[in-house]
């Protein structure tokens, strides 16, 4: 019996990624014999980075087109089981794969609401949106919110929240992207930024959503298979079992056995006193200015001298005189820099280097003092506002939401996200007990190991960026203490194979899952800003007679200037990979989820109360980030400290503007006419049973 053509497609693409995958085991195999041969880490690293990203480029040029449907949603017939690998690569960001060990490592149990909350995510979208947004039937969200509220004007805000979202996310992406292209082949990180960038543009600007998508199930595969098997490899190495879920119970128990080891340790409270003395010397430099700046110039100069006079070797006098190039330039910069090295120091003050223990679910004591129980009630209440804002939040994201356009139909595009939950859990499982396993290296094998005989790979994350990895010698033991050791989150994941002593083709192929993870989510972004850019602004407002050739290049020509913009910024390293992220979540989730929830379920809702809605819950969430965030405020100069709304971290600010927009459309819907029947009967038809 002949196949149908379906049948015959989805044959044809389990044959395909099934040899794929056999073929990147085999590459890891081949390159593990070539390391053993004598070939060299960087010659390693090119490997993975130069073949992978060929694989991602050669379904890029087969998957190119120029027809709207297959560009914007990949002809709608792509198989769930395909959607959901292709969606939990495109959720699996840097910051999933990068930054979720990392966040569990330094926040211990706190970390645990990113899981929670984007987990719950995932089940808002299969309950609330993604089977209603596929009956729709059209290619974007910003096409739902233009249709269902029949306003012009509410398509136009719908792109503009897609679009700042999106590059927000981006920007944190192509990050991670730099990062781990200076890593593979040593290039610099502004480099590395534009090298890496042009693996996003192969797939996402040649065939837009189908190219994407099949390269997603690519990247997917390279990506779980990075990250799983390195943490099994770990797990048989402390413990001689290879299911870490299973065993990270007994190491926590290890980890709390050494944390009161070295919270009892002479030599770390010395480091934490030294660091507490350095606060107290940036704080009074900073009541002194601006006589102290002019004094530390002075100082630095007279040192330089000092050093010539006495014919020092050159980088010692080269040292110095970076460091005096380094001293802020005016007194307002050198506020802002000495009160953020200030807090810096105060928070290395504290016992086990700023950190948590581990398996302590929160901060404080509920049956301790009266400031005991009040930081373990602020503590909670964070930890549940982070868990709702990320939930909303995941709900929110444009191009979460555009993948289950791509299904043939509304009962794939739920069984879809049943899938994405599947794959995005063999990640997520593995990610707690990976920071445990983590610690345990670090705790029992790098803390206390002489600095001079640190293994080669601290010193070159130190030359990658500082920021990630840093040591100082404060106590001049020549021991490596905890309090000495400055670990960023976004370079845990990176870490893992080198800091087991794994082999370095293992190191390399981590490298491959994360540029992986963060070149599928940059595809996938990238190609969400410039359809809201081409077909809901341009094509749906400017140039209704646009041809589709005309659509697609233009929605082309945006993504390439959107994909560099985004490299131009990311260049500038603003912030942390979580801390972008975060603000995504919470705007996408105060801009779009009301409007969006509220337009699927409720038929009474209209665009004046929509667009109010909308423009409340960005305006509520973006004041409060702003103001509640310490380098935001000094960033756009307002004076004073920051004003916590009963103590949420301004991570958290969807937690009020998500209120605010659902009651900010409940209000003005109702003060203002109904919608108009072209708007009932695009509510009505999302609705409709079957």
């Amino acid at each position: 019996m002949s196949q149908t053509p379906d049948a015959a497609f989805r044959h044809r693409l389990n044959r395909n990624y099934a040899a794929y995958t056999v073929g990147f085991v085999l590459l890891v195999v081949v390159l593990g014999v070539l390391e053993r041969w004598g070939m060299s880490k960087q010659w390693l690293g090119f490997s993975f980075l130069l073949l992978t990203v060929l694989v991602y480029a050669c379904i890029g040029v087969f998957s190119r087109t120029t027809d709207p449907v297959e560009y914007y949603v990949a002809g709608r017939r792509v198989p769930a089981f395909y959607n959901g690998m292709a969606a939990g690569a495109d959720w699996m960001s840097a910051a999933s794969f990068l930054g979720m060990a990392g966040s569990l490592y330094l926040a211990g149990y706190g970390g645990l609401a990113f899981i929670l909350g984007w987990t719950g995510g995932f089940c808002l979208v299969a309950l609330l949106l993604a089977p209603y947004l596929r009956r729709f039937g059209q290619f974007t969200v910003p096409d739902f919110l233009g249709e269902r509220f029949d306003s012009r004007g509410l398509r136009v805000m719908g792109a503009a929240a897609a679009v700042l979202v999106s590059f927000i996310y981006v920007v944190a992406q192509i990050y991670a992207i730099g990062l781990i292209t200076t890593r593979l082949t040593g290039l610099t990180f502004e480099i590395g930024v534009f090298v890496g960038l042009g693996g996003v543009l192969v797939c996402s600007f040649l065939g837009g959503m189908r190219a994407v998508t099949w390269t997603q199930v690519a990247q997917y595969i390279i990506m779980i298979l990075a990250y799983v098997l390195p943490v099994m490899w770990l797990s048989m190495q402390q413990t001689g079992w290879p299911l870490p879920q299973l065993t990270a119970g007994r190491q926590l128990h290890q980890i709390t056995a050494r944390e009161q080891v070295l919270l009892q340790d002479p030599a770390e409270r010395q480091v934490m006193a030294l660091h507490e003395q350095r606060a107290r010397d940036y704080e009074r430099l900073v009541a002194e200015l601006p006589q102290s700046l002019d004094l530390e110039r002075q100082r630095a100069s007279q040192h330089i001298a000092q050093l010539k006079s006495e014919d020092a070797p050159l980088a010692q006098i080269q040292a110095a005189e970076k460091q005096r190039a380094s001293l802020p330039r005016t007194e307002v910069e050198a506020r802002e820099q000495w009160l953020r090295a200030a807090r810096q120091q105060h928070q290395r003050s504290e016992p086990l280097a700023g950190m948590p223990p581990h398996a302590r679910p929160f901060a404080g004591d509920p049956a301790g003092t009266p400031q005991e129980r009040e930081a373990f009630d602020l503590s909670r209440r964070n930890f549940l506002a982070l868990v709702f804002v990320l939930m909303v939040g995941t709900a929110g994201l444009p191009h979460i939401l555009t993948r289950y356009y791509t299904t043939p139909s509304v009962a794939e595009a739920r069984t879809s996200v049943a899938w994405s939950l599947f794959f995005i859990a063999l990640l997520y499982l593995s990610a707690p007990a990976l920071a445990v396993l983590l610690k345990y290296e670090v705790f029992n094998h790098l803390v206390g190991m002489p600095i001079a005989e640190l293994p080669s790979w601290v010193r070159q994350w130190m030359r990658v960026d500082p920021g990630l990895l840093s040591i100082q010698d404060i106590n001049h033991d020549g021991l490596l203490q905890l309090g000495e050791l400055r670990l960023g989150g976004d370079v845990v994941m990176l870490l893992t194979p080198e800091l087991a002593g794994l082999p370095y083709v293992l190191a390399a192929m981590v490298a491959a899952g994360a540029l992986a993870a963060a070149l599928s989510t940059a595809d996938g972004l990238l190609l969400t800003i410039s359809s809201a850019l081409s077909h809901d602004i341009y094509y749906r407002v400017i140039n209704p007679r646009a041809s589709m050739t005309q659509r697609v290049m233009v929605s082309k020509a945006l993504l390439l200037a959107t994909a560099l913009t985004a490299a131009a910024v990311a260049a500038q390293k603003p912030a942390d990979i979580l801390l972008l992220v975060s603000a995504a979540f919470s705007l996408a989730g105060a801009s779009l989820v009301p409007v969006l929830v509220g337009g699927i379920f409720w038929p009474r809702a209209n665009k004046q109360g929509a667009g109010a809605a909308m423009l409340v819950g960005l305006g509520v969430t973006l004041y409060y980030m702003i103001t509640a965030h310490p380098g935001l405020r000094q960033a756009i100069g307002l004076p004073g400290e920051p004003q916590l709304w009963w103590g949420i971290q301004p991570v958290s600010a969807a937690l009020f503007g998500v209120p605010a927009g659902v009651v900010t459309l409940v209000i003005v819907s109702l003060m203002t006419p109904p919608p108009s029947v072209a708007a009932r009967a695009v509510q009505a038809q999302v609705v409709r049973p079957g």
